[in-house]
């Protein structure tokens, strides 16, 4: 839908409302998905959608409801709903009013030869993935998606905000009996997504880890790539939640101006970031601010939602969630400074260690030090005196995030990274040493 078919949305739920104060969300989009496994495409889905979802408020309570009906009398039925679930709540003191107008940074992430992908061009990228599998005889799985996506948020206070984007998914894994190999990246534009390169990177490894063999647990320099740093360290940004730290569900409680990290550490929160996706606004409908997270090892901000703000007597930082909800709040467009290394010299530079593509299966065992455990996973090898010399048996880990970012040694310029665990962010590879893994797997 576009900005003026929303607002004209809009204007049917305000007709309808008697609420002291209504928002509406709408969304929707198209998203469509090739699948192939076995060497072989064997699914193509499309799907189109598109909902309105309302919140009223009646002296300090407030409700949601949500609708994929957008007829009038489903507007109609779907603003009552909402409004007789917020009558019957109960107040909340702390409730905040609506925001009105705000001013957005420009973000461009609508790109046409994104939207106007098909099945065909879908088909002929993982055709592409499959041939290099057949080249290797490898067996290759995965995805290609595109899809194009808007937001639109408004209120009765005058508050407008709409985004437009698109998205461009590709995923593979190369498997051989004994190994595998993986590779996945994501962008808003389709020509970022370069299938033969990953399909090469994900048969190399493949074939690289074949025979693989087992080594002792204990404590080693790992190589992490983007996708591993990705999934390990995203476990930890919802503890930068104001709500979080206030609740004491946070491992940054009393650590605020500390120096937790390394001094080669410096995070910010950049929803303006050239390699970043998503709306320059959050779920409340304030600007979402760049902000240091991190600066030189040290812990400089923390983000707030409205009420949080409000709270600690400060401004919202644009990090919040759509009311009501129990998160609080959360950075989402994550950047982690790198460095002007690179996985080759990383490895060049090592004497005894392990690279790891990949981590999975990730979750928390010890809240204060952000202890985690998870598995290595399609592509684990041995490195020595400065050369990957065979492929290794999987590990299992358990390590303190705190600890890990004050042991980096090196890290590559950022890039945006995909994972499985996680969501997109724009990181570096690691170099890091002392990381526990503490048992081999069976594979």
């Amino acid at each position: 839908m576009t900005e003026s078919q929303c607002q004209e949305l809009f204007a049917q739920v305000l007709r309808v409302s008697d609420a002291d104060e209504t928002e509406a969300i709408v969304s929707g989009g198209r998203d469509a998905l090739t699948r192939f496994a076995n060497n072989t495409i064997h699914q193509n889905v499309e799907e189109e959608s598109v909902s309105l979802s309302v919140r009223t408020v009646f002296g300090g309570r407030t409700a949601r409801a949500t609708t994929n009906k957008l007829d009038a009398a489903s507007v109609a039925r779907v603003v009552s709903e909402c409004s007789a679930l917020a009558k019957s709540s109960p107040a909340d003191p702390d409730l905040q009013p609506m925001p009105g107008p705000q001013a957005y940074p420009h973000v461009k992430r609508f790109h046409a030869a994104t939207a106007a992908a098909g099945p065909a061009e879908r088909a002929a990228n993982a055709r592409v993935m499959i041939a290099e599998a057949e080249k290797r005889q490898l067996t290759a799985a995965g995805i290609f998606a595109t899809g194009e996506g808007f937001y639109a948020l408004m209120n009765s206070r005058g508050l407008a905000a709409y985004y437009r984007d698109t998205h461009s998914e590709a995923s593979v894994t190369m498997m051989a009996p004994d190994s595998s190999g993986w590779a996945k990246a994501n962008s808003p534009d389709i020509a970022a997504i370069d299938s033969r390169a990953m399909a090469e990177r994900a048969g190399e490894k493949a074939v690289a880890s074949r025979n693989p063999v087992a080594i002792d647990p204990g404590f080693y320099t790992v190589i992490l790539e983007p996708s591993a740093v990705l999934d390990v360290l995203g476990w930890m940004y919802y503890d930068f939640g104001a709500m979080s730290v206030k609740e004491q569900r946070s491992f940054l409680n009393n650590r605020v101006g500390e120096k937790l990290f390394g001094e080669n550490i410096t995070i910010r929160d950049d929803a303006t970031h050239p390699l970043q996706s998503g709306a320059p606004f959050d779920g409340e409908g304030f600007a979402r601010h760049t902000l240091p997270l991190v600066e030189k090892g040290v812990i400089r901000n923390l983000v707030y939602s409205q009420k949080s703000a409000a709270e600690a007597k400060t401004a919202p930082t644009g990090h919040g969630f759509p009311l009501p909800n129990e998160m609080g709040e959360a950075p989402m467009n994550i950047v982690i400074e790198g460095g002007d290394s690179s996985i080759d010299k990383m490895i060049a530079s090592t004497e005894r260690g392990i690279l790891v593509t990949r981590l999975w299966y990730i979750r928390e065992v010890e809240p204060y030090e952000k202890v985690m455990t998870g598995m290595t996973r399609d592509g684990t090898f041995l490195v020595e005196n400065g050369r990957v010399v065979r492929g290794l048996r999987n590990f299992r880990f358990n390590q303190s995030l705190v600890k890990m970012l004050n042991n980096v040694e090196a890290m590559s310029p950022s890039v945006r990274a995909s994972g499985e665990e996680a969501f997109e962010m724009v990181v570096p590879a690691m170099k890091v040493r002392d990381f526990h893994f503490t048992e081999v797997t069976k594979f």
